[in-house]
């Protein structure tokens, strides 16, 4: 041994033996007071470690209070706390919350079933190795896949997101918070299953549909509200990081851990790559922007199951001079909230109903429709239009306004407002096999000529509408000009169909959507019961996650390899 190393070892030693004894000890920490209300002193962690011959619980036998954290001490930043907090210590009592939820959970599964019909899809799915089956493991709905909760919330997640069906919420950043519903039902289905076969995850929680539904309202809230006032594109990041982090929260206490455990994984997710939106926007639109949510989900779980396991936190993730999101990420700025968490996201969350379509572009397609039925009854069609104004709000010009970009692909097309209101004036609808390269649409010189005859241009009153909480409206409005100088009335929609302004106008279209959705996978019969039960909330909120999954289950998939 070198000298030095002598030397080094015996500071260590000496260093050790005057160290006070309650310093060597570790304690759980608990949060300071939050930016809207003060959180109770945490209880000290009390992960169970119970020894199993359960194979999906292997890794997780050992708890988290062996070693002392290199942050004891250390406040958390407040943003931290306060969703720590919301998802531990704030119940949630709204009734048009849950109901709401239900029409989003079952909405969001129609939509991953009609993504598997898509083998880009599909050919990201399954085992990392082929052939791998996880005993009570998650089962990945329309599929006969059974996974780790980890590749099952990458599996859920992806083709729940994959035709950009699902909800929407649209304020100073953009995104669809039912992605969030990958972990989420991953994560229940897994616990669920375990512990009915003897296991003891989170203390032997068996998780019902109703807890499924409470975890939505609270992941859409955080991403929601996060979103409200901060604009993570305007740096250059996708919106999938807010997935990450509503999921980690609320994975984080569906697992079992404590509060102070729960800020330590969200802190976590803070710290984690962020996904840049490039595979969004030309020249780089590719297949990761349909994937991207699953990638969040898959995330989320993998650091909440980190912390399960003894990993600790980044309590200044966020603040942290130099070092931290804020100075890295952010260009500084501290987050801005607009509101408490609650439940307001859920209750006013945007359904896409009428068409697979970027949702700022929805009231364009369906006035577009309805010009498409005006001109037919003039005798004219879309080959006579010499121009369109698109009058609309700014989140529209940023995100989908590509007039004259090239459509090289699936992602370019259904993220461009051009392409879509095109496609509606010549062929009177829009679908998701309207985007798929070679297609009837994808091909038509018309839809490719017209779309670069579309105009969009800003209305500031929109963009004002756009942002009010009252309204959170999404207008557009087109006005025609034919090849003969006729210039038709402009047709102005400022909710779309799924918008909670006409939510009940919307519900039975969103269960058509969702019947239209089960009939591909599934028997008269089983198609059916899925939608008696999905009418019957106390019966569907009573159901154990792993009864109702199964349900689901398709071992014999055509559309699944």
């Amino acid at each position: 041994m070198s000298a030095v190393n002598r030397g080094l070892r015996q500071a260590t030693k000496s260093l050790h033996t005057r160290l006070p004894q309650r310093l060597c000890q570790r304690s759980a920490l608990p949060l300071l007071s939050s930016t809207f209300k003060t959180a109770a002193p945490l209880a000290p962690a009390a992960l169970h470690a119970r020894r199993s011959n359960f194979s999906t619980m292997a890794s997780l036998q050992s708890a988290a209070a062996a070693t002392p954290s290199p942050s004891e001490g250390k406040g958390y930043d407040p943003e931290i706390k306060d969703i720590a907090d919301y998802v531990h210590n704030k119940p949630i009592d709204s009734d048009l919350a849950f109901d709401t939820a239900r029409w989003v959970f079952l909405d969001t599964l129609g939509c991953g079933l009609e993504g598997l019909q898509f083998k880009e899809c599909t050919k990201l799915l399954g085992p990392i190795v082929p052939g791998t089956v996880v005993p009570n493991g998650t089962k990945v709905p329309g599929t006969p896949y059974q996974l780790d909760p980890v590749n099952g919330a990458f599996n859920i997640g992806a083709m729940i997101r994959w035709l950009d069906y699902n909800d929407c919420w649209l304020a100073a950043e953009w995104g669809h918070p039912s992605d969030n519903l990958g972990a989420i039902l991953a994560v229940a289905d897994w616990i669920t299953r375990t512990n009915k076969a003897g296991g003891n995850l989170a203390g032997g929680k068996i998780f019902t549909i109703r807890d499924v539904l409470e975890a939505m309202i609270k992941a859409h809230e955080i991403q929601g509200c996060l979103a409200l006032l901060n604009s993570f594109n305007k740096v250059g990041l996708d919106h999938v990081v807010l997935v990450k982090v509503a999921s980690t929260a609320v994975v984080s206490k569906m697992l079992g851990l404590n509060e102070k455990q729960t800020a330590d994984a969200i802190t976590q997710a803070w710290v984690d790559g962020q996904a840049l939106r490039t595979y969004r926007h030309t020249p780089n639109t590719m297949s990761r922007k349909s994937w991207a949510a699953g990638d969040a989900c898959q995330r989320a779980v993998n650091l909440a199951l980190k912390v399960l396991q003894g990993e600790t936190g980044v309590p200044t993730v966020l603040s942290a001079p130099v070092w931290g999101f804020y100075d890295v990420l952010f260009k500084g700025k501290k987050f801005e909230f607009q509101r408490p968490y609650g439940s307001y996201v859920m209750e006013n969350v945007l359904f896409k109903v009428s068409y697979p379509a970027e949702f700022h572009s929805q009231t364009a397609v369906e006035a577009s429709e309805k010009i498409h039925a005006q001109l037919k009854a003039m005798g004219k069609s879309a080959a006579d239009i010499k121009e369109i104004t698109c009058r609309t709000h700014e989140a529209c010009v940023r995100i989908i306004d590509k007039q004259f970009k090239p459509m090289d692909n699936f992602a370019d097309r259904d993220h461009c407002i051009q392409y879509m209101c095109s496609v509606m004036l010549v062929f009177g609808r829009l679908t998701a096999n309207d985007y798929v390269d070679g297609s009837e649409a994808a091909t038509s010189p018309l839809v490719e000529s017209l779309r670069k005859k579309i105009k969009c241009v800003e209305d500031p009153k929109f963009t004002a509408d756009y942002h009010d909480p009252a309204l959170r409206t999404i207008s557009n409005g087109l006005t025609v000009e034919l090849n003969d100088g006729t210039v038709l009335p402009e047709v102005v929609i400022e909710a779309p169909l799924g918008h909670r302004l006409r939510r009940e106008e919307a519900k039975p279209v969103i269960f058509a959507k969702y019947k239209r959705h089960l009939e591909p996978h599934y028997s008269t019969e089983k198609v059916q019961q899925l939608l008696e039960l999905g009418q019957n909330p106390k019966k569907l909120e009573a159901m154990t996650v792993d009864e109702y999954v199964d349900l689901y289950v398709s071992e014999n998939s055509k559309f699944v390899n």
